[in-house]
């Protein structure tokens, strides 16, 4: 089946609302093995809205349509898919019992433009909205169904998770059963290339490759009767990647970021890290410190952005800083040493480099980044060249940092 994606607010196309939901609902449909050819997103218009409809019903088997179900006057979707698909609407009482409930206690009256909320297509199935006023709409035609769903995503995620995933589900007799295999140290290209022989023969399952910031994500989706044959059929092609791959890969878990991933090796092994920061200034103790139950492991943070702060907080000789300069393999590698005898831990990852758009030198140009771990008494240190914004350039240097401790503790711990 194929899905085609709208969704209304003029905030959107202003910038001033980033469309997080196409990311949410994309990634729901490729996990349920739909196919999304087209994404547009329109302003609060209704004659641009209709033409949008028009078009996209006669190409696509499913619409999902976000946003524009509010009590506003500009709130025009609902009414504008209704002209499209000739269906009158209806006040339903059971929508109109929620929107009283929902305001129940906040305040003196409900104002007049909610009950606009209350009113929807006949025949048409109701999505309930636990979390505001505006219920969903499924509404089948002849040649496609049209989703109606709300904007916010505190709103949207739950009805489609809860109410829309399982009816999709349900529109064919074979279930879908995909596998995340999350992959860190390489690039998309070439994780690609890497399993280019794989994707040109695929048929089911299928692969498909997500881009993360410094991460690839594929995902093995296979179609079958029950979810154990699904499963029997995935199976061997994640055991081929990891073949391919290996620790390259650090996680076949969907929920599980790699800092997750960090924490949970340092648990298993009754282990504990620092970090000791200067070009991310904490951004790599920070998404350590987002998982939950890293005081387990996580001892504490360095933030050593001056010359001076590395030699004294972190022992770092003034010769390395005068002969090779805080930006070098050697600084780093004495910042994650001397990181790790002042905290007290076994374990600790270094960061040192120039975040740009100025600084660096000849030799080591913007965007040159030095990350370092020491484990069980063994440095290791690589030399990155990473390019894009300075927040994109830290953002890798700290997925860069979490995948060298999480291979440095494999290293150094895994035949413990």
């Amino acid at each position: 089946m194929t899905v085609e994606m709208i969704f209304v607010g003029t905030e959107l196309l202003l910038g001033n609302i980033v469309n997080t939901n196409a990311r949410f609902l994309s990634e729901q449909c490729a996990s349920l093995g739909l196919s999304v050819y087209y994404q547009t997103v329109v302003g609060d218009n209704e004659e641009r809205l209709q033409s949008i409809l028009e078009t996209a019903r006669e190409r696509a088997d499913i619409l999902l349509i976000g946003g524009g179900l509010g009590p506003t006057e500009d709130d025009m979707t609902k009414e504008t898919v209704a002209k499209v698909l000739g269906r009158n609407l209806v006040m339903d009482e059971g929508s109109k019992a929620h929107i009283e409930t929902y305001f129940k206690g906040r305040e003196d009256a409900i104002p007049e433009n909610n009950w606009k909320q209350a009113m929807v297509m006949e025949g048409c199935t109701i999505l309930e909205n636990a979390n505001g006023t505006a219920p969903g709409l499924i509404v089948e035609t002849e040649n496609c169904r049209v989703i109606l769903l709300p904007g916010p995503p505190n709103e949207l995620i739950p009805m489609f998770t809860d109410q829309v995933r399982p009816y999709l589900q349900g529109l064919t007799e074979e279930i879908i059963v995909s596998t995340m295999v999350k992959v860190c140290g390489i690039g998309e290209s070439q994780a690609e290339l890497m399993i280019r022989d794989l994707i040109d023969t695929q048929d089911n399952p299928t692969i498909a490759t997500y881009a993360k910031t410094g991460e690839v994500h594929l995902r093995v989706t296979a179609r079958a009767a029950d979810e154990e044959s699904a499963r029997g059929l995935i199976g061997p092609v994640v055991e081929e990647l990891q073949n391919r791959f290996g620790d390259n890969i650090y996680t076949l878990d969907e929920n599980e970021t790699l800092e997750e991933a960090v924490v949970s090796l340092l648990r298993n092994y009754g282990l504990t890290i620092t970090t000791a920061e200067s070009c991310t200034g904490g951004l790599t103790g920070s998404r350590l410190v987002n998982v939950a139950g890293a005081s387990d492991v996580y001892r504490m943070g360095f933030i050593t952005y001056c010359d001076e702060a590395k030699h004294q907080i972190l022992h770092v000789r003034q010769e390395t800083l005068d002969t090779h300069t805080a930006v070098s393999g050697e600084a780093a590698g004495e910042m994650a040493e001397g990181g790790a005898k002042e905290a007290g831990a076994d374990v600790c990852v270094a960061i040192t480099g120039y975040a740009g758009p100025g600084g660096g030198t000849e030799d080591c140009p913007a965007g040159t980044v030095f990350v370092s771990c020491y484990a069980a008494g063994e440095i290791q240190t690589d030399r990155l060249q990473l390019s894009g914004n300075r927040n994109k350039i830290r953002e890798m240097a700290t997925v860069r940092a979490l995948d060298l401790a999480r291979r440095c503790i494999l290293k150094q711990y895994g035949d413990r």
